[in-house]
């Protein structure tokens, strides 16, 4: 049997899409549709039911994708380590939000550079849930890390961790508003009218954290629009810590300013929001022990982030 055609059953299997496969492959759709019918035709038998929407495998489609893929993944792997020395230099492609990115994976990475490596580089690239799915499904990254779950055999999802969310602002603010036991009355009534009139400072004018704020612990929204949108978590806080008006930041971002007295928490729910991250890989390749090796390293030093 061709293993390129294999190759391209494997890839269709978990893309879910003669497209999307295509895509990944770097053919031609009617290529891709040619070598599936031709695999089929030496099987015997129909691989996929072909939908309005990508393809969904058979019972027999199922079963030779079990099969297969996991010798298809090793050929890739020697393919793409070579036979060279163990030692030799291995570069892991990372991806995700840039502030998690960089306060939290990147340095627990980091260590894997060092004598104890095994000959570790690392390269790094920023964006948002949908560019870093894209990137890595297309190949361009090894991991991503996301706030999305992916949908699909194509990616395999690992909860990372979560991250709780602080309504915090300048002490100015905070002495403006009222705080301790007036703040806690807010909860009670669903309301937040002690903040309605403070300016809002956020990474986008849809102001995705503080309605997210909102939502979960006011079951209300914002009534201030943004005065300071910048496309940075640490802008942000360094904006509302100069003042500029109340901010929803991560807990890890901000740990560090609250306990200096740079800002303050104005509200402290019962309940806080939480958001939650994912590692994702593309499945097959936790067979390659770089990738696998980086991807047991941040679930073990995410432990500690929660």
């Amino acid at each position: 049997m061709d293993l390129a055609l294999l190759r391209t059953f494997v890839t269709v299997h978990r893309a879910g899409s003669f497209t999307r496969a295509a895509a990944l492959l770097g053919l031609s759709q009617p290529a891709v549709t040619s070598q599936i019918r031709t695999l089929e035709r030496q099987l015997g038998r129909p691989l996929f039911l072909r939908q309005a929407r990508g393809v969904t495998p058979t019972t027999i489609g199922d079963e030779l994708a079990h099969k297969a893929a996991p010798h298809l993944d090793a050929l890739v792997e020697i393919t793409e380590t070579g036979l060279d020395d163990e030692s030799s230099l291995r570069t892991l492609h990372l991806a995700g939000p840039p502030e998690f990115t960089a306060e939290r994976a990147l340095p627990a990475l980091t260590e894997l550079t060092g004598e104890d490596g095994q000959g570790y580089a690392l390269r790094a690239s920023f964006g948002n849930a949908e560019e870093t799915l894209e990137g890595l499904a297309a190949g361009h990254h090894d991991l991503a890390i996301s706030t999305a779950r992916p949908r699909g055999a194509l990616l395999t999802a690992s909860t990372l961790c979560d991250e709780e969310h602080v309504l915090v602002a300048a002490p100015s603010w905070a002495g403006q508003i009222g705080s301790g036991e007036a703040l806690k009355t807010v909860r009670a009534v669903k309301r937040a009218p002690a903040f309605e009139n403070v300016p809002v400072i956020e990474v986008h004018e849809s102001l995705p954290f503080v309605s997210r704020y909102w939502a979960s612990v006011f079951d209300s929204r914002p009534a201030a629009p943004g005065a300071v949108v910048v496309p940075d978590l640490r802008a942000v806080l360094a904006c509302a810590a100069a003042g500029a008006g109340l901010a929803v930041l991560p807990r890890y971002l901000c740990a560090a300013a609250l306990e200096r007295g740079d800002v303050v928490a104005l509200h402290e729910p019962t309940v806080p929001p939480l958001r939650t991250y994912f590692l994702v890989v593309r499945t097959g390749t936790l067979a390659m022990p770089h990738i696998a090796r980086a991807h047991e390293w941040l679930l073990r030093a995410a432990a500690d982030w929660c």
